[in-house]
């Protein structure tokens, strides 16, 4: 719904989500399988191996439920402005990141890239999405995907606030974060990218 009320505002959306609408200028595809097949050959290209199946699933299912929402209009029943639905955007967008990122179990593959990048080139987690998410947005961009005030929120206040937003989530309201807590079996999800 986060990525919804970004596309909706129209004031620009998050940079996989411009690259998905840029794509979808020229190629008869829906959001989910933009994401999805994004998501795939930048993960199997950069590891040279088959890539783990939940990320995927879970971009596949986001992506789908965005094109869903879009279809129904969701965003346009609520009773906000563009400010107010970019703001609603970022509030959803970050603290959905945070909970998929907590379950452990399908970490998007955009989030696993940069832990990869973490581990080859020994750059700070921050740094290593940030770098991949301007690539998202420059390729979105060049193939006409919207950019925007609300890109910049995103890339500002989205990446910054998830941890806090973990935090808030394992303190007061007592929730594991298994994505995180758990030992890790295989060099795709790296260490606590914190």
């Amino acid at each position: 719904m986060g990525a919804v009320c970004f596309v909706h505002a129209d004031p620009g959306t998050a940079p996989l989500d411009v690259l998905a609408l840029g794509v979808l200028e020229h190629a008869p595809l829906t959001i989910g399988a933009v994401q999805a097949l994004v998501a795939l050959a930048v993960w199997t290209a950069w590891n040279r191996r088959r890539p783990p199946l939940s990320p995927f699933l879970t971009f596949l299912l986001c992506g789908s439920l965005i094109d869903v929402l879009l279809a129904v209009g969701a965003a346009g029943h609520l009773p906000l402005r563009a400010g107010g639905l970019m703001l609603v955007g970022v509030a959803l967008c970050t603290y959905g990141s945070a909970l998929i990122v907590m379950s452990g179990v399908g970490i998007r593959a955009m989030d696993l890239v940069a832990i990869c990048m973490t581990h080859r080139w020994r750059w700070p987690f921050r740094a290593a999405k940030g770098s991949l998410e301007l690539v998202l947005l420059v390729c979105g961009y060049v193939l006409g995907g919207p950019v925007g005030l609300g890109t910049v929120c995103f890339l500002v206040f989205a990446d910054t606030l998830i941890q806090p937003c973990m935090w808030l989530n394992t303190r007061p309201f007592s929730l594991r974060n298994h994505g995180l807590d758990r030992p890790t079996p295989a060099p795709a999800y790296g260490p606590d990218p914190a």
